[in-house]
C-alpha cells in the first residue's frame, strides 16, 4: 500500500517545471520534462521533502496560514482607518484625522475591531493562496513543457497566481463581509460572534458572499502582480543587485532579498488593486447596493480615496508575507530552488538561429 501511494505522488502531474533543487539549473531528461523540481528527483540532502510531494505543498499552505492570518491582523487598526477613508471621507479625511478622529470618539480598543473576522478569514486566504500558487505552477508548467515555461514564465505566474487566489477568495469572502460591517457601520456589531449570525439573520447566505464579484475584482489583479512581480523582482535581484550567487548567500542574506522583492511587489499590488478595494469596502457598508451602483456613486475619483495609506499597509503586509512564508520553508527545510535559468536545449537553438 505506502509503495502504490509512493508512486501515486512520484508520477503526480503537478511537477514542477523550473529549476533543481540542487544550484545548478535546469537539466533535460529523456522525456524532455524538467527533472528537477518533480516529484521524481526526490529529497535534496538536508531537505525535509521532494520538491512537489504532498507534504511539500501541505507545508507551502501552512506557511500561507501563519504568514497572512497573522500579518493582516497585525495591522487591523491601519485597515480599520483606511476602510473609514473610503466610505466617509468627509468625516475622516486622511489616515492621520482618521486615527485622530477615531481615537477621539471611541478610544484606542476602537482601534482593535474586527480582528477576528481578518485573522481566520486571510488564515484560510492564506492557505489557497499560498498553497494552490505552488500546485498550479508546477500544474501549468508541466502543461507547456520546458522550454515555454522558461520563455512564458512571466504569464506562468500571473496563470497560476490568478487560479489560486480565485479559490482563495471564496474562503476569505464571509469574514471580509463581516470585518468591513463591525468596523463601518456603527452600533452594527463589535465581535465576530455577534456580527456573522446577525448577516445571516437578515440576508441568509448571499449577505456573505454579495461581495465576492469585486472581491476578486480586487484580490486576483493584487496576487497576480503579487506574485509575478516578486518572482521576476528575486530573479532581478540576483542577477544585477546581489553581487555574489544565490548558491553562495546564506539564508539570512536570501531572507533580506525576499523582503526587499516582496516591497517592491507590495506597493504595484496595493495601486492595482485600489479601485476595487475601496468599492469592496462600501459595497458591504450598504446594504441592498450593488457593485454597478456602488461605482457610480464613488467616481472615478472616489474609488482612489484611501490610496496612501493602503500602499503603506499593503506594502509593509507584502513583504512580511513573503518574509515569513520563506521563513516558514527555511525552517521546515522545504526544498527553496534558485530563480530559473535558460535550459540547455533552448540555449543551443538560440545559439544555432544566431549563427
Amino acid at each position: 500500500m505506502s509503495r502504490s501511494i509512493s508512486d501515486v505522488v512520484r508520477n503526480s502531474p503537478f511537477a514542477s517545471p523550473f529549476g533543481h533543487a540542487k544550484c545548478e539549473g535546469l537539466k533535460i531528461n529523456d522525456n524532455r520534462t524538467v527533472a528537477a523540481l518533480s516529484a521524481d528527483a526526490g529529497a535534496k540532502d538536508g531537505d525535509s521533502c521532494a520538491y512537489g510531494s504532498t507534504k511539500f505543498y501541505a507545508l507551502c499552505g501552512l506557511g500561507g496560514i501563519i504568514s497572512c492570518g497573522t500579518t493582516h491582523t497585525a495591522i487591523v487598526p491601519l485597515d480599520l482607518v483606511k476602510c473609514r477613508i473610503q466610505v466617509d471621507h468627509a468625516k475622516y479625511g486622511n489616515i492621520i484625522k482618521g486615527f485622530r478622529v477615531t481615537l477621539k470618539e471611541s478610544g484606542v480598543r476602537e482601534l482593535g475591531k474586527g480582528w477576528a473576522p481578518t485573522f481566520f478569514g486571510y488564515s484560510a486566504q492564506g492557505l489557497f493562496k499560498f498553497g494552490l500558487y505552488e500546485v498550479f505552477k508546477h500544474f501549468y508548467a508541466d502543461l507547456l513543457g520546458e522550454e515555454n515555461a522558461y520563455m512564458w514564465r512571466t504569464s506562468l505566474y500571473l496563470a497560476a497566481s490568478a487560479s489560486a487566489e480565485f479559490f482563495a477568495d471564496i474562503a476569505l469572502c464571509p469574514m471580509e463581509a463581516v470585518k468591513v460591517r463591525i468596523q463601518t457601520q456603527p452600533g452594527f456589531a463589535r465581535t465576530l460572534r455577534e456580527g456573522a449570525p446577525k448577516i445571516f439573520r437578515d440576508e441568509g447566505l448571499w449577505g456573505f458572499y454579495k461581495g465576492i464579484v469585486p472581491l476578486w475584482g480586487r484580490q486576483i489583479p493584487y496576487t497576480m502582480m503579487k506574485f509575478a512581480c516578486f518572482e521576476r523582482t528575486v530573479e532581478a535581484l540576483y542577477k544585477f543587485v546581489v553581487p555574489k550567487p544565490r548558491a553562495q548567500c546564506s539564508k539570512a542574506e536570501q531572507l533580506v532579498v525576499t523582503f526587499c522583492a516582496g516591497y517592491i511587489a507590495g506597493v504595484f499590488c496595493a495601486i492595482v488593486s485600489h479601485p476595487a478595494d475601496t468599492i469592496v469596502s462600501k459595497l458591504n457598508q450598504q446594504k441592498g447596493s450593488s457593485f454597478i451602483q456602488v461605482g457610480k456613486q464613488l467616481g472615478l475619483l472616489g474609488m482612489w480615496r484611501g490610496l496612501f495609506p493602503r500602499i503603506i499597509m499593503i506594502g509593509t503586509l507584502t513583504a512580511l508575507q513573503w518574509f515569513i512564508y520563506d521563513s516558514v520553508k527555511v525552517y521546515f527545510r522545504l526544498p527553496r530552488p534558485p530563480p530559473p535559468e535558460m535550459p540547455e536545449s533552448l540555449k543551443k537553438k538560440l545559439a544555432a538561429a544566431s549563427q
